[in-house]
């Protein structure tokens, strides 16, 4: 249910377990955040239009429609932000793989503290992206131009392995959103070649170096807890 006037956000949560819907409520209430709660999948879209929420606290398995359809159609809706909840981390690696557009993933079981901690920055990403101004070339502080397979830190140019570059590329090129090793592998050999999700780390430690050696941050690239990493200007 909702809970007063928005202060930190309006969450819709959909959420077919009660208790746990509550906790979640209980948490977010304490952080500020009003709340609206449904159970039921088919329940999900009609809410969201009803309650015109902040953010979307999705869970994979539901009654009625499942998580990722929902999340399907909320983007095709709308930019709102959508972290997925899932009972389980193999899972995290196929919602990835399925594209379907959330901006976060948490798996059960979780503490309540973090996910609200999670709704916090995802909200906090989304708002500063929607008033940010677009940059300029010159603004920009990471500059990748895929035409010409270069990349320039506030006009310090790169010195870049091709695989730096298509990695640099792939993560710059989906802000905020995160890749799993097995995702970029794919996106950066296109030739199938036999490595490891392990060689994903070995260059993203390059990369980080590389931007901090040229005056950007080695937090640029973010690493996600068995997940994988996304990119954070």
């Amino acid at each position: 249910m909702s809970m007063g006037l928005p202060t930190q956000g309006h969450v819709l949560v959909v959420e077919d377990e009660p208790r746990l819907a509550a906790v979640l409520g209980d948490y977010l209430a304490a952080a500020g955040y009003t709340h609206h709660w449904v159970a039921d999948g088919n329940a999900a879209l009609p809410a969201f239009h009803a309650q015109r929420p902040d953010l979307v606290l999705l869970d994979l398995m539901l009654p009625g429609r499942d998580g990722v359809e929902i999340c399907r159609d909320l983007r095709r809706i709308g930019a709102v932000p959508v972290i997925m909840v899932t009972a389980r981390v193999e899972e995290v690696d196929r919602l990835l793989g399925l594209e379907i557009g959330a901006d976060d993933y948490v798996c059960k079981p979780f503490s309540p503290r973090e996910v609200v901690a999670r709704v916090g920055a995802v909200l906090r990403r989304h708002r500063a992206a929607s008033a940010r101004p677009a940059a300029t070339p010159a603004q920009a502080p990471l500059l990748v131009v895929e035409a010409t397979g270069r990349a320039s830190v506030r006009g310090r140019e790169l010195d870049l392995t091709p695989v730096e570059f298509r990695l640099l590329a792939v993560l710059h090129g989906a802000l905020g959103r995160a890749f799993s090793r097995d995702q970029l592998l794919g996106r950066i050999y296109d030739d199938r070649r036999v490595v490891t999700d392990r060689t994903i780390d070995s260059h993203v430690k390059n990369l980080r170096r590389k931007l901090a050696e040229a005056g950007g941050s080695e937090d640029w690239i973010k690493s996600i807890y068995s997940v994988g990493y996304r990119m954070e200007l």
